[in-house]
C-alpha cells in the first residue's frame, strides 16, 4: 500500500506530463517512482536532473553503480536496490560487482572498496570527514572532484530513498526479479 499518490500520465499536473512521457521513452513504462515524484513538478525535474548529471560525472558504470547501491543498501531502499540492479545490468556491470554490494560484501578491488568506504564514511556522518580519510581516499587514486561527486549521487539518492520510504513505493515489474529487503 502506497501512502503517496503514483500518477500516471493522465493524472500527473500538467508540467509534469512532457518529462513523463520522457520516462516512459527511457524505461519502456513509468517508474512507480517518478509516477510519485510527479505530484511535484519541479521534484521530478530536480530528480532527473541530477540523474542526469551524475551519469556524466566522472565515474565510470562501476563507479556509479558502487555510490548508488551502497547508498540505497545504506538506507534500506526496498525499491532502488532492484531498480539500480537492473540498471547495473544495462550498463554491463558484472554480477560479481552488484551482488557484493546487494549482500554488503566486500568489492572486488581495494579501489572501488575505497569508494564504497568513503561513500559509507560521507552518508553515515552527513558529511563529516577526517583529513586521514580524505587522504586514504586520495591513495586510492581519487581525487577531491569524486568527494564533491560522491555528494551530488547522495542528493539524488536521498530523493529518491525517502521518497521511497514515504510513499511505499512498489517496485516495478522489471525491477521484481531483483527484490531486495535489508
Amino acid at each position: 500500500m502506497t501512502s503517496l499518490t503514483i500518477h500516471t500520465i493522465e493524472s500527473a499536473p500538467e508540467a509534469s506530463k512532457p518529462m513523463l512521457e520522457e520516462s516512459v521513452k527511457a524505461f519502456g513504462m513509468l517508474p512507480n517512482l517518478h509516477g510519485i515524484m510527479a505530484a511535484s513538478p519541479q521534484v521530478l525535474e530536480g530528480y532527473k536532473a541530477l540523474h542526469d548529471l551524475f551519469q556524466k560525472t566522472s565515474f565510470n558504470a562501476e563507479e556509479l553503480t558502487v555510490v548508488w547501491q551502497t547508498i540505497n543498501v545504506e538506507h534500506g531502499c526496498h525499491y532502488c536496490v532492484p531498480a539500480h540492479t537492473a540498471i547495473a545490468h544495462a550498463m554491463k556491470v558484472s554480477a560479481e560487482l552488484t551482488e557484493a554490494l546487494r549482500n554488503q560484501q566486500p568489492m572486488p578491488t581495494a579501489k572501488l572498496q575505497a569508494l564504497q568506504d568513503m561513500t559509507l564514511l560521507i552518508t553515515r556522518n552527513r558529511g563529516v570527514v577526517s583529513a586521514t580519510e580524505l587522504d586514504a581516499f586520495y591513495s586510492a587514486g581519487y581525487e577531491e572532484r569524486h568527494v564533491l561527486e560522491i555528494i551530488m549521487g547522495l542528493a539524488q539518492k536521498v530523493m529518491s530513498n525517502y521518497i521511497n520510504h514515504i510513499g511505499h513505493t512498489p517496485v516495478d515489474a522489471p525491477f521484481a526479479k531483483f527484490n531486495w529487503t535489508k
